[in-house]
């Protein structure tokens, strides 16, 4: 009698296709969410030591870090940190991005809590490590108001300039668009350009765990509330236009992008 169909062995094809389901049907068990949620800690980690630590280190060392610099740093990092594990978690970074996802339906709202906790600690993490080793309060690496503009003024400035991110990244993350190079490169070049011209008003926070985390670990949260109103409405306002340019949003290529996603493998070489 031949061998019941399924206790044969599995060809290389089709083991390796088995593995791969059974590993993207392990990561996306519920009890495997600490893998984004440590992903988003780790990336938000990076993006606010080098954004708090150009401020930080240009007052520890004056004239070491230009603007420029200041700016573009924290740009060049986001741009690594999506290529490197925004297959992960979609590498959020920033809880303006995680409800604007979630307003568009290609975030679950359940994990939007998980995300922004995961943000504020890493965010947080990154401020204290930073005052540990510079020395410096960790304030000279948050985010305030110019001095003679009031916080009206840095909160029009924080909303405009997070509507354009944002729209930003929902676009790379729609459709034939969602290419990861493509988006690391748009979403980095848009944070460097945004801060060379909009930092000197509100600082170009654009990231409410951006500037929680130094204000945390210094307690100065002067006109903090700037930096949550403003780049949560700029977010509201980014989803709005997206379902205006594009249409309401839970489609597979913006869910993949917003939630991440494990299979990352092609099979063969073909291009065609």
């Amino acid at each position: 009698m031949p061998p019941h169909p399924e206790s044969r062995p599995l060809g290389p094809l089709a083991r390796y296709e088995h593995s791969i389901t059974e590993r993207i049907s392990n990561f996306n068990d519920p009890r495997q969410e600490w893998r984004r949620l440590f992903s988003e800690l780790l990336g938000t980690f990076l993006l606010v030591v080098a954004a708090a630590g150009a401020g930080m280190m240009g007052h520890a060392f004056p004239g070491s870090v230009s603007h420029s610099a200041a700016v573009v740093a924290p740009a060049l990092t986001v741009l690594a940190v999506i290529l490197f594990m925004g297959k992960v978690s979609g590498a959020h970074l920033n809880p303006a991005v995680s409800i604007a996802f979630a307003l568009r339906r290609d975030f679950p709202w359940r994990r939007v809590p998980g995300y922004v906790v995961a943000q504020l600690v890493g965010a947080s993490l990154a401020a204290l490590i930073l005052h540990s080793v510079l020395h410096v309060s960790a304030m000279y690496g948050s985010n305030y108001p110019a001095r003679g503009h009031s916080d009206l003024a840095a909160f029009w400035m924080e909303l405009i300039l997070t509507m354009g991110l944002v729209s930003v990244i929902l676009g790379t993350a729609s459709g034939a668009q969602n290419i990861g190079l493509f988006a690391a490169i748009g979403v980095g070049s848009y944070i460097a350009l945004a801060g060379l011209w909009g930092s000197p008003l509100s600082g170009a926070s654009m990231n409410p765990a951006r500037t929680f985390g130094p204000d945390l670990v210094s307690t100065t949260f002067t006109g903090y509330w700037v930096y949550v109103a403003g780049p949560v409405a700029g977010a509201v306002l980014a989803a709005a236009f997206a379902f205006v340019l594009r249409g309401p949003g839970g489609g597979k290529a913006g869910s993949t992008a917003a939630q991440g996603d494990l299979f990352t493998e092609t099979l063969g070489t073909d291009r065609s």
